[in-house]
């Protein structure tokens, strides 16, 4: 994962007792011998051995043939990233189109070994592979939580492994200005709150990214979106920050009418500029709140005498500013969608969010597009959502026409935005313009323990969908794959599941086996819904704990898809696989009186109890399915249960009902209840 462009697997397989040694051919450079090095670290991790120093003469070590041409335009979109695999009875042979291909290369090939009895070994296949897009990304938010370099290291790792290579790094936030600045210092000692990556962690990063093939594109956000900057500098201002004010920290602007804020921002991202050096540079230009600016009468009186008739053309004459900037800076200009709403130069980069509509709209204005719509890994929908999402596809993501009218009262003109677009059509011209994708997660409540999980394994999903021809979308295959590769990452690195441990023995210090177990078999609640704050509409102080269930339990449950593929598996006629199915519902069931142990006392995990009552009740169902108790009074019964947990999803199936209707206890959905529902004929 991702799926190559083409592959044809041939009958055996080829044994690695002592790793591999490398014969090179072509351009040889310290980076692809370090890519190597890390090869066989993985390798021997993946496969319980000793990992080999180095290449040694004469040693049992299966010979892997390197061809790897050179690519002026490494760490750039228009990389040769192609690669040829073949691996036979005579060894593994990889031809690189450029190091990339390298990398890449030596990605699938990992993927593909398996552990023997004796050592890994690696199934007879020819490969021929390239990207679909080139640019395939994700993006972290270390503003409104802080991330250690650490853990950020750590993903860069998990992206080169499923062949991402773009880091969109969100630096700045009404939260947090995160990097320091020494041309205006403030922004560490007062926008920072204390947590910052120094200039040379900054440079260590990106080094580091460039290692493994992965670009690092910064981003600042401006003009909305600025308050930690605002509380620095409080001159650039368009209304006066308070510190704690909840409502500021949202909507705080820069203040465009000041010729001293686009000298501060012509200084600042000349610093940026210089610690990043991808020529990609996001500037934000989100959700700008208009009262910022018609609410100050020397900002209104502007927009009159330069006859700006709304906030969006003031917006519109602020980009054009900054991307004339970042231009003179040798840097091409990115940002969120909202700033098409008036005409800016056609060689900015549009990041597509708010729907996919705006893939169509600002492709048909002659802009490169990098899509983010219906990706959203803070959503915390289930991988299955986000794999079916096509960046060319102008429809795949928005609100139907009945949904944006149920939101208009919380969310005003904004869901005009957010609607489908019935009309957008993409032509092949604009299809050349999509330059690739980028699954966002936003920190509001993901915390550094927690970044592992919420990234992963989804976000290899999303990395299938990026790299992969258009044709590969088979959901149950794509499952089954993601359940190996998200093992493979944890052996080699991830920190997901010891993450999650963690987390679990924290409340149940001694015992956290209950609580696992409940939280392997449920995924959180999505659509912002756990996201109290947001909930209560951001109205007095929230304190939100982030060591809930909500928080451990993995927006996708991977024994709860197993289960529901063996259920299927089971109705189908293969009986063989009865067994299995007996002992996961029996584990689910019997864990209720385990949890109601360990939980008392504890009010996190009571909350907590209801929950696992309904996995119980599931569980058992599943049992009675299995042994034929499926009279009229029992069908009755669990039909009742199943339209339970139906509707405890459609409680959060939406961002209008997850914010006003009730949901279910602990913030927990049942993952196992479409395989019951399979099990007990009620489809």
């Amino acid at each position: 994962m991702p799926y190559p462009a083409s592959a044809r697997f041939d009958v055996g397989s080829l044994s690695i007792p002592g790793g591999v040694s490398v014969v090179w051919e072509g351009t040889r450079t310290p980076m692809l011998e370090r890519a190597v090095g890390r090869f066989r670290a993985r390798l021997a991790a993946l496969g319980g051995i000793p990992a080999p120093a180095a290449d040694a003469p004469g040693a049992a070590t299966t010979p892997l043939h390197i061809h790897v041409g050179a690519d002026p335009a490494y760490l750039s979109v228009t990389a040769r990233e192609g690669y040829r695999l073949t691996v036979d009875a005579h060894g593994i042979d990889l031809a690189a189109d450029g190091p990339a291909g390298v990398l890449h290369g030596l990605a699938t090939l990992l993927q593909l070994a398996q552990a023997g009895p004796q050592s890994p070994a690696i199934a007879y296949v020819r490969i021929d592979d390239a990207p679909r897009f080139a640019w395939r990304g994700v993006m972290i938010d270390v503003a409104r939580h802080f991330m250690t370099i650490e853990t950020l290291k750590r993903q860069i790792d998990a992206m080169e492994m499923v062949k991402l290579d773009v880091l969109h790094l969100h630096l700045s936030d009404g939260q947090g200005f995160r990097v320091e600045s020494r041309v205006f210092p403030r922004l560490a000692t007062v926008a920072s709150h204390g947590q910052f990556y120094t200039q040379g962690q900054i440079r260590d990063l990106v080094a580091y990214a460039a290692d493994r093939g992965i670009r690092i594109v910064p981003e600042f956000d401006t003009p909305g979106h600025a308050f930690a900057l605002l509380l620095a500098y409080p001159d650039l201002a368009s209304q006066t920050p308070v510190p704690g004010d909840r409502h500021q920290i949202n909507v705080a602007a820069i203040n465009p009418t000041l010729e001293d804020s686009y000298r501060f921002l012509r200084r600042l991202y000349g610093e940026m500029g210089h610690l990043f050096p991808d020529r990609y540079f996001h500037a934000g230009g989100d959700e700008v709140s208009p009262t910022q600016w018609t609410k100050n009468a020397e900002i209104a009186a502007f927009m009159r005498q330069h006859g700006f008739a709304t906030p969006q053309q003031l917006q519109a004459a602020f980009t054009a500013r900054i991307q004339k900037i970042l231009q003179d800076q040798g840097k091409i200009m990115m940002g969120w969608d909202e700033i098409t709403e008036a005409s800016i130069p056609d060689n900015v980069v549009i990041e597509a969010w708010r729907g996919s509509k705006f893939i169509a709209s600002a492709t048909r204005a002659g802009h490169p597009v990098v899509v983010s719509a219906g990706y959203y890994l803070d959503l915390l929908q289930p991988a299955s959502e986000h794999y079916l999402v096509d960046p060319l596809d102008p429809h795949a993501n928005g609100l139907t026409p009945d949904l944006a009218e149920k939101l208009r009262p919380k969310l005003g003109a904004m869901v005009d935005a957010l609607k489908l677009d019935p009309s957008a059509t993409m032509s092949p011209a604009q299809d050349r313009l999509v330059m690739g994708g980028e699954a966002p997660l936003w920190a509001e409540v993901v915390t550094d323990e927690m970044l592992d999980a919420r990234l992963w394994p989804r976000s290899a999903a999303i990395a299938e969908r990026f790299w992969s021809p258009a044709s590969v979308r088979d959901v149950p295959d794509m499952y089954r794959r993601l359940a190996v590769v998200q093992d493979e990452l944890c052996v080699t690195g991830l920190q997901a599941q010891a993450n999650r441990y963690r987390m679990a023995a924290r409340l149940s210090p001694g015992d956290a086996g209950p609580v696992l177990t409940l939280a392997d078999a449920t995924s959180p609640i999505r659509h912002y819904g756990h996201n109290h704050s947001a909930a209560h509409g951001q109205k007095g102080p929230i304190v939100q704990q982030m060591n809930t269930l909500g928080d451990i339990a993995a927006p996708d449950s991977a024994g709860a898809e197993r289960f529901s593929d063996l259920a299927r598996r089971y109705v189908a006629g293969d009986h063989s696989v009865r067994p299995v199915l007996e002992a996961m519902l029996t584990r689910w069931r019997d864990n209720d009186a385990a949890f109601q142990a360990v939980s008392a006392g504890r009010p996190i995990l009571e909350d907590a109890r209801p929950a696992s009552q309904e996995l119980k009740a599931l569980a058992q169902a599943g049992l009675d399915a299995l042994a034929g108790r499926k009279g009229k009074d029992w069908r009755a019964a669990t039909g009742a249960l199943l339209a339970r947990q139906d509707q405890a999803v459609a409680a959060s199936a939406n961002m209008v009902v997850s914010h006003t209707v009730a949901q279910p206890p602990a913030d927990l959905l049942q993952d196992i209840t479409p395989g019951v529902r399979t099990l007990a004929g009620l489809d």
